[in-house]
């Protein structure tokens, strides 16, 4: 697991600096497939359950699961490029955002809020919470801010299997309860959508994948695959640019 996160964290690393301005999606997909590929890795979404290309690419109002293809990025553009690599059958999962040029005051607040919520959620994981504690923990920041988190979707249990048990979601579902205790050696994503408006999402009945804000609000999200650790937790996915 530690392989393949650092492995998914080198893609994002890699394509950072084609995401400008002028470039297609379907061009960063083929670059991020090329490039995993010739890792020696394979691209989970490729195919996976008819998904038809390698990354996922989601611009501006689109929440995730956006489709790579013609659309070209211009100047003020949000983009979160979505990574997930098999590499000896175990999975790497992680996604960012990139602002395209000079984002607007809501496009870089929006980026910021939803960055700030993984980390909120990554440092309560130890062993010994509940894992429902990490979801209220992400949605009260963004509720503080006046945000709000799309309940469709949420993180998920991974390693030889791409999405499994436990969903992690990310706001308080008055369920905490219930929810799982965290034992070291766990291994799951964290991954809020958080939306400048409110957090109800339609999925396109054009291709059946592309999720969108119901009120065109911007939506923003950032992803790290999750090892519990006896003490706390490890990212295995951190990329060197970060701090957390």
């Amino acid at each position: 697991m530690r392989t393949a996160g650092r492995l998914a964290a080198d893609v994002l690393d890699m394509i950072t600096p084609f995401v400008k301005a002028g470039i297609s999606t379907g061009e960063l997909n083929e670059i991020c497939h090329n490039y995993i590929v010739k890792q020696g890795c394979i691209p989970a979404p490729l195919n996976y359950l008819g998904f038809p290309k390698s990354i996922c690419t989601s611009v501006n109002n689109v929440v995730c699961h956006g489709i790579p293809g013609e659309k070209i990025l211009k100047k003020g553009d949000i983009i979160n490029i979505d990574v997930t690599i098999i590499k000896d059958k175990f999975h790497g999962d992680t996604s960012k955002m990139f602002i395209i040029g000079k984002a607007s005051v809501k496009a870089k607040r929006i980026c910021r809020i939803a960055q700030e919520c993984l980390y909120i959620g990554i440092k309560k994981v130890k062993p010994g919470i509940l894992l429902g504690e990490i979801g209220k923990a992400i949605g009260a920041h963004a509720d503080k801010n006046h945000c709000s988190i799309v309940h469709e979707y949420c993180g998920h249990g991974i390693g030889t299997e791409f999405h499994a048990e436990p969903q992690v979601v990310h706001y308080d579902d008055g369920k905490i309860a219930e929810s799982p205790v965290l034992e070291a050696g766990m291994t799951f994503t964290i991954e809020p959508m958080v939306n400048l408006g409110g957090f109800e999402v339609a999925t396109s009945k054009i291709d059946g994948w592309t999720v969108t804000t119901k009120d065109r609000s911007l939506s923003a999200q950032w992803e790290h695959t999750i090892l519990v650790t006896k003490n706390g937790c490890e990212i295995l996915t951190l990329r060197d640019e970060e701090s957390v």
